[in-house]
């Protein structure tokens, strides 16, 4: 069981990060640039919030608290709040899930397996992987919001794909035979 813990709690996050490549591909042009945009910006303001999170809080790991509580895995003895990998897989969920629901959704019991396996590997407390993922989502949402902002207003001042308008002004021009 402890080897089923060690390999979640370290490895499943490729697998989602996996799943959310396998989405990208499956998008047009335009959409594979605007969720790139919004994964690189999520990034971003994960990093921002798991930094603003660890200097308004510290939480030393579970075997650090008990040194009889050993971790399942190495891991330094520092601040274990937020989660990264909770993080990281909150904004995976933000991400996928507006593409592909239903991927979203495995996306999503992935993160949960996540966090569980790292509080059960003794190096998270609960409130540290559910503030990481909450983390996550919310720079996920945010990421989505504001890239989505930013291509209606291009969109609005007709900057976006000056091929396909030229195109639509080309058809326009055309007259019936």
């Amino acid at each position: 069981m402890n080897t089923l813990i060690v390999l979640v709690a370290q490895y499943l996050l490729y697998v989602l990060v996996v799943i959310a490549g396998l989405v990208w591909l499956t998008r047009g042009r335009r959409e594979k640039a605007v969720l790139a945009t919004q994964a690189v910006l999520g990034l971003a303001l994960v990093g921002i919030g798991i930094w603003v999170a660890a200097h308004v809080h510290t939480d030393p790991r579970p075997f650090v608290h008990d040194p009889a509580s050993k971790p399942l895995f190495a891991h330094p003895a520092d601040n274990g709040f937020p989660s990264d990998h909770s993080a990281a897989a909150g904004l995976l969920t933000a991400l996928v899930f507006r593409y592909k629901r239903a991927l979203g959704l495995i996306v999503a019991a992935g993160g949960v397996l996540i966090a569980w396996a790292r509080v059960a590997a003794h190096v998270h407390h609960g409130q540290d992987v559910i503030t990481g993922f909450g983390i996550g989502v919310v720079a996920g949402v945010l990421a989505i919001w504001f890239v989505s902002v930013f291509v209606s207003a291009l969109r609005r001042r007709g900057l976006t794909d000056g091929a396909s308008q030229a195109r639509t002004t080309a058809d326009r021009t055309r007259r019936p035979r």
